[in-house]
């Protein structure tokens, strides 16, 4: 039992870490305004989840994997968006 409740905390908190970025990219790509995200915040982030990807894989754990790859996926795109539009105002 104590198996199936640590995947099922596992999944909700990668559920929870995946969709926590979707809100900022629409809003980032709807507005084309990356002005409030912190390039500095976002940079560490993006290494926190390629590092813990890394882990995942070294160790052989899917969830961890597709979750941190996941997130990885999703804080790149915020990054990107604020590099892209970095000199635009906001629409």
């Amino acid at each position: 039992m104590s198996e199936l409740a640590a995947t099922i905390v596992g999944t909700l908190a990668a559920i929870c870490s995946i969709t926590s970025f979707a809100p900022q990219m629409v809003k980032i790509w709807k507005t084309r305004d990356a002005s409030s995200v912190s390039l500095k915040t976002y940079s560490l982030t993006v290494t926190c989840f390629a590092l813990w990807t890394a882990y995942g894989v070294l160790t052989m754990t899917w969830p961890i994997i597709v979750a941190n790859a996941s997130a990885l996926v999703m804080a790149s795109g915020v990054l990107l968006m604020k590099w892209r539009f970095r000199d635009a105002g906001p629409r």
